[in-house]
């Protein structure tokens, strides 16, 4: 009897996560939809007429950093080279440091002042509401119009201001954001999966969200708001992770449009290590579920949009809750190995189970068209896209246990701090980045769980030799072998934090 409610209660989890996963590649694949609709489109935005000194607005940028003694000097010496009217424009480090890096800013920036080029070094006495905090405090004596905002890691080209600030001519724009680029990309596998992922975000999220009318979001930098906008949203809080994509939401519910630029490309550095992947997953991750609690209601209550929209902003706020079913859709399987092949009346159940492997297949052919955009299509290249995607997905999935933490926290209401992502300065990374003093030196506890999920998913693909009849069962063998990899790779990157 006690068996029997087991087996009930497994196949149940197990059914309703595989169900949840086949609704959100339903979603992606409608964002593809949309994507492919899109390139054909001719953009007939409006646009100022940077050729009249009269109509160009005044711009703000804010740069929030936070011990950023890596990149400071590159930061500053890229911010410097943006092509603006120096009467139009004001830089605000919005510095919330508390160690060395605060008195080599201030000599960076007091050699930029000397230039005529208007720039201030803010300080805090507090980090409260750390990078919303730091960006609502800017704001208060911020002279621009408009509010342009990067992190510390990115590097925009000269020309990205004429680029971007031309679309605030339509009244109704609130946010102008841009597709980031990944100056190290092939660094390391580690670069290539975050690359991978964040692409597909880039393209087929974005324009597939954009180009009809849903709800996107701005990305926390590379973009510029209209500081009317912020203020009639309500302004930035701090009560979320992820202050970027609440901002975002409470902006467009109030019915401001956000226009989305792929063929801007700001570009930035991933990180290199697994340590500060992991600490920006967390933060990533956790963010997303805490604002699905926030806004949830919000989104279904609204009368400002449509039905489709509605849905797809339920999903975009689950992105993250997708690796709770993940996980459990990963655990469950070497029990459904089992229970597939001790109870012969379940066949039927099974069959009908394998249709979902169906999502795989969507999100197969939603990437590919990701990939084709940034490295073309062709025979070799769509070779490659193979071992990329199962690379990616191998991996993803070892994460699962890491982000289903940080899903859970989320949705559960514990709050944490904002912990910054370390950054390296690439140049020098060869040499230097071990000796990095941002750099989490302890793992976390997780990591060994993620080891036994190791072995755990080895004992899966051994299973697949012994159960059923003397030919095995290996139908879910290439996914335990997939988990098996993903896990193991997270686990030994974690204890050896080895780029």
């Amino acid at each position: 009897m006690i068996l029997d409610t087991i087996v009930v209660i497994t196949i149940v989890i197990y059914s309703i996560s595989l169900l949840l996963i086949f609704m959100y590649a339903l979603a992606q694949l409608n964002l593809l939809f949309n994507y492919l609709k899109a390139q054909k489109k001719t953009d007939t935005s409006k646009k100022f007429d940077f050729t009249n000194p009269d109509k160009i607005p005044f711009v703000t940028i804010q740069l929030p950093v936070y011990n950023e003694l890596y990149v400071m000097k590159r930061l500053l010496k890229n911010i410097a080279k943006l092509q603006y009217p120096l009467d139009k424009l004001e830089i605000q480090v919005l510095d919330d440091s508390t160690d060395e890096s605060i008195e080599t800013t201030a000599k960076h920036i007091k050699k930029i002042q000397e230039k005529g080029i208007d720039i201030k070094h803010i300080r805090r006495s507090n980090r409260q509401g750390f990078k919303a905090g730091a960006l609502k405090e800017g704001l208060k004596i911020a002279k621009g119009e408009f509010i342009a905002i990067f992190d510390a890691d990115f590097l925009p080209q000269k020309t990205w201001l004429h680029q971007t600030v031309p679309y605030f001519k339509d009244d109704k724009v609130g946010v102008v954001q841009t597709r980031w680029g990944h100056i190290n990309r092939n660094y390391s596998t580690l670069t290539k999966i975050q690359a991978f992922a964040l692409d597909a975000h880039f393209t087929l999220e974005q324009v597939g969200r954009n180009s009809k009318g849903h709800f996107i979001n701005f990305n926390g930098t590379a973009g510029v708001w209209r500081k009317e906008c912020i203020y009639d949203a309500g302004n930035w809080e701090g009560d979320t992770l992820t202050e970027d994509l609440d901002l975002s939401y409470r902006a467009q519910l109030k019915k401001w449009e956000f226009k989305y630029l792929e063929n801007v490309e700001t570009p930035a550095e991933l990180p290199i290590v697994i340590s500060a992947a992991r600490s920006q997953q967390f933060r990533w991750n956790k963010g997303g579920a805490e604002n699905f609690q926030k806004m949830m209601r919000r989104v279904i209550r609204s009368k400002n949009i449509s039905f489709k929209t509605k849905i797809h902003s339920i999903l975009h706020l689950l992105n993250s809750s997708m690796f709770t079913c993940i996980f459990l859709v990963a655990v469950l399987s070497i029990p459904m190995l089992y229970i597939k092949n001790e109870f012969e009346h379940l066949k039927i159940y099974f069959y009908v189970m394998s249709f979902f492997v169906i999502s795989s297949l969507i999100f197969f052919i939603c990437y590919w068209h990701m990939y084709k955009n940034i490295y073309g299509g062709g025979f070799l290249n769509f070779i490659k896209y193979i071992g990329a995607f199962f690379t990616f997905f191998s991996i993803a999935m070892g994460f699962s246990l890491h982000n289903t933490i940080a899903v859970l926290e989320g949705h559960f209401g514990k709050k944490s701090e904002f912990i910054r992502t370390p950054k390296f300065n690439i140049k020098n990374i060869k040499d230097a980045w071990k000796t990095n003093k941002y750099i989490k030196q302890k793992p976390s506890g997780h990591v060994i769980i993620e080891g036994v999920l190791a072995i755990y998913f080895a004992y899966g693909m051994y299973s697949a030799f012994i159960v059923g009849n003397e030919d095995g069962d290996f139908g879910l063998f290439p996914f335990h072998l997939m988990l098996f990899i993903g896990f193991s790779y997270v686990f030994f990157k974690s204890i050896f934090s080895k780029a």
